[in-house]
């Protein structure tokens, strides 16, 4: 009882000292973080003016690399630069030379030096003498009244168990905080019947509550974080990201008005035909793949697809984000998937060889997603019918667009004039056949 309280005493007493120069030096390194060698030594000296640190004697500046000195001032600390280096000590006081020597490494400082100040540690001794003098009189009171029996009675019964009832409670604690449990490691082992066996049954089922709790949290948390990944994902294939994120945050109905996009539409010539001639689950099979080649050339020009109605495909550039080339993107996607339909991976032995008829054009739609259940980001407006008119007056093998598309695709791109012909719905209309990009022209760049 006597040697920790003393201990402890000179450890705060040594606390209090060093902590009064602690607040100074992190001033310092605040206020000058790139302070050279000089200057830090420069401004710890001048801490020998501050009224409170008029006890320091003394300093030097180590480099952490190599343990070089970089200068000093006043008294020489104690402590070897080896001790310094392999971080020995941090602070020491040399009671026969009333001095107490402290020490602040890199971490401290937030550069590679190691500074150490030197104080003159007399007032601290004169406190820590007196309350020497004070505990043993105490504890002469104690030994006069109890016998040295009682003494270890009490140390083995009382004291030792309270102690280690404490350090478990602490490393217990720790444990909780930081997350890493080990029951096994943490119970405390009870051969009482007595009042302190009952408060270590207490504690030993207290912490297995907190265990199996801080397990079902933990579990719990992964498995949501686990389905909010997957709902996240899920709606992401279902609509554009900013989309997505709009109705997170709790929009209810979302239209835009987009000035100008480009739209697309693809069919597959002749799928009604074929799927009569082959079984469902091949006809689904080679559709989902169609589609999916699509899908990923409509991520590489950055493009967003919109739906597929049967085996029809559609596609738009210039939204939900404008982009100034959204006509470019949508011919390159164009051309892409007309090359990749004649690919060896479509053509079947045993089918007819697949074709697209494609359809373009480009105008202002207005884009949205409505209703409550079975999302869909959709388009709306002329420019999305003429769009689909282009592609069912198309021809197998070609790629049809307006006037409109003409107008912002040539000359980066090969076109041929159609000429004028009656389209549903909208009168005489000149379109074009998309032949492919002009050589010496440039096309979009890819998403």
């Amino acid at each position: 009882m006597f040697i920790p309280s003393v201990l402890q005493q000179g450890e705060k007493l040594q606390s209090q000292l060093r902590a009064v120069t602690a607040a100074k030096v992190e001033w310092i390194v605040e206020t000058y973080p790139q302070a050279s060698p000089a200057e830090m030594l420069q401004y710890a000296q001048a801490l020998q003016k501050k009224p409170m640190l008029s006890n320091l004697r003394g300093g030097v500046l180590y480099r952490a690399s190599d343990g070089q000195e970089l200068g000093r001032f006043g008294e020489q600390p104690e402590l070897s630069v080896n001790s310094l280096l392999q971080r020995q000590v941090s602070q020491q006081w040399f009671g026969w030379s009333n001095r107490f020597d402290a020490v602040w490494f890199p971490e401290d400082l937030g550069n590679d030096y190691i500074l150490v100040l030197r104080h003159d540690a007399r007032s601290l001794q004169h406190q820590f003498y007196d309350y020497m003098v004070r505990i043993t009189g105490i504890v002469l009171l104690i030994a006069i009244v109890i016998t040295g029996g009682t003494m270890v009675v009490v140390q083995s019964l009382v004291i030792v168990p309270i102690l280690k009832l404490r350090d478990s409670l602490m490393v217990a604690s720790a444990a909780l905080q930081r997350d890493e449990i080990d029951p096994e490691s943490h119970l405390i082992a009870v051969d009482r019947q007595d009042e302190l066996g009952e408060v270590m049954t207490a504690f030993n089922q207290s912490f297995l509550r907190n265990y199996e709790e801080i397990s079902r949290r933990k579990q719990a948390e992964m498995e949501a974080q686990t389905e909010r990944e997957k709902a996240e994902h899920l709606l992401l294939n279902i609509l554009p990201e900013s989309i997505a994120e709009e109705l997170k945050q709790g929009r209810r109905s979302i239209c835009d008005g987009f000035p100008e996009v480009t739209v697309l539409f693809a069919d597959i010539v002749g799928f009604t035909t074929l799927s009569t001639q082959i079984s469902p689950d091949r006809l689904v099979s080679l559709l989902n793949y169609i589609f999916s080649t699509f899908d990923h050339l409509s991520d590489r020009y950055g493009l967003e697809k919109i739906k597929t109605i049967g085996d029809n495909y559609m596609v738009a550039g210039g939204l939900p984000i404008p982009r100034a080339d959204h006509a470019e993107a949508i011919a390159d996607m164009a051309l892409a998937m007309q090359e990749a339909i004649t690919g060896p991976e479509f053509q079947l032995e045993d089918l007819p060889p697949l074709s697209l008829r494609i359809g373009i054009n480009t105008g202002p739609v207005i884009a949205g997603v409505i209703g409550k259940k079975k999302f869909i980001y959709d388009l709306w407006g002329d420019a999305v019918n003429t769009a689909s008119r282009m592609e069912s007056h198309s021809l197998p093998g070609r790629i049809q667009v307006t006037e409109a598309t003409y107008q912002r695709l040539q000359p980066n791109y090969l076109l041929e004039k159609r000429g004028s012909f009656p389209v549903k719905g909208k009168g005489e209309m000149v379109t074009y056949w998309l032949i492919g990009r002009n050589p010496e022209g440039k096309g979009a760049s890819e998403g």
